[in-house]
């Protein structure tokens, strides 16, 4: 196979059906509504990345905003796509060069553009994505389910079939009242038992660190393996993190490289949530996971429950990362023909791959094919293409 330019850089606005809705603290919009892109060499192949864009999410204090289907597209329309057209796929450095000379800021528009060249330069190469991020440092990617804000007894119901299956980490959406938090962290563990591990994430949901800390107290004969962001700022959540016991997890605090550097002067959290599309894409994502590992935080992978495009890129970034070393929040992909009632780490009732992830032993097994591993379906692609 032999390198080829970009040709063509095309936008595909989706929306696919969700198993259930799936909300956290501050989230308005529904999850699966996102902008899928597609680039092209001159020699007919293609790549494919995606930009789960969602308008509610965005950092602490407006110090990164929120990205929608429009402006993602809008961006890498007016901007994005000119500026990396003629661009080697497997040049990556020289391919957010670009992207940061022409406009500054959205990250989630610019990592799609990078996922669709990593995968077409993987495809060109011959080689999965997670050998041009520098080989497997794992090739099985342990999974943990979210369950959202789900009433009590829907969790319940649900839990108990997710550990069935064999997920063994279990995060429970908090932040929205300390007295319904406290009785769902209890709930769930009564039904799950001793031996799958719980989190909590709380999505900056507590007004204040006294109210995070109280009520993390009274959660924590629970047996928490983390507190992921109960409040927002850095230097809020080390005020936390002084108080409890168990180790804090930053994800909106935590972005790109710099702002783990600033987690680790406030020693502010002991884990860092990482992201593909928060930093910018795979290549950032590397760069905060070694930032991360310098300063001996340890790390998962997390996403915005991406449709099985961008969720590739997830996976080989967790496969790649060597700080990555906890249970990771993604979608266990899976097209309908394929899912067979299950729900550990189902958030669709459909994708966008052309075949399922291999799920064994509650772990992702790392897909090994040329980019990012599994192809898309155009066909399913096409299906759920929003029209007009």
């Amino acid at each position: 196979m032999t390198d080829s330019p970009i040709a063509s850089v095309d936008l595909v606005h989706i929306a696919l059906p969700t198993r259930r809705e799936h909300k956290w603290t501050g989230l308005t919009e529904p999850i699966g509504g996102y902008v899928l892109v597609k680039i092209s060499d001159h020699e007919g192949r293609s790549g494919w990345g995606e930009a789960p864009a969602l308008k509610d999410w965005g950092g602490e204090f407006g110090r990164y905003f929120g990205e929608s289907p429009g402006t993602t597209m809008q961006v890498i329309e007016a901007y994005l796509a000119p500026a990396v057209r003629g661009a080697m796929p497997g040049d990556i450095i020289d391919l957010h060069a670009r992207m940061d000379r022409i406009i500054k800021g959205f990250p989630y528009a610019k990592a799609a553009v990078e996922f669709a060249a990593y995968d077409l330069a993987g495809r060109q190469a011959g080689l999965p994505v997670h050998r041009l991020l520098g080989g497997a440092a794992r090739k099985a990617i342990p999974v943990t389910h979210s369950i959202g804000l789900l009433g009590f007894e829907e969790a319940e119901r649900e839990v108990a079939q997710v550990v069935q299956e064999g997920i063994r980490t279990i995060k429970i959406k908090v932040g929205v009242d300390p007295e319904r938090d406290v009785e769902m962290v209890k709930r769930i563990r009564d039904t799950v038992g001793p031996k799958t591990t719980l989190c909590v994430d709380a999505n900056q949901g507590y007004a204040t660190p006294g109210e995070a800390i109280r009520t993390f107290r009274k959660m924590e004969h629970c047996e928490l393996k983390y507190f992921e962001q109960p409040v927002e700022g850095i230097e809020r959540l080390a005020e936390v993190a002084r108080a409890i016991d168990a180790p804090v997890m930053a994800d909106e605090s935590a972005w790109n490289a710099h702002d783990v550097i600033q987690i680790v002067e406030k020693r502010a959290a002991q884990i860092v949530s990482i992201y593909t599309t928060k930093p910018g894409g795979l290549f950032k994502a590397m760069e905060v996971a070694a930032v991360c590992r310098a300063a001996g935080l340890v790390c998962n992978v997390n996403g915005s429950v991406e449709t099985g495009i961008g969720n590739l890129a997830n996976i080989q970034l967790a496969a790649a990362a060597p700080a990555v070393t906890l249970s990771c929040v993604v979608p266990v992909s899976t097209p309908v023909e394929t899912l067979g009632g299950r729900v550990g780490g189902i958030y669709y009732k459909d994708d966008l791959i052309a075949a399922p992830m291999t799920l064994v032993d509650g772990m992702i097994t790392l897909p090994d094919g040329p980019g990012m591993g599994i192809a898309a379906d155009e066909a399913k692609i096409a299906k759920y293409t929003m029209r007009g």
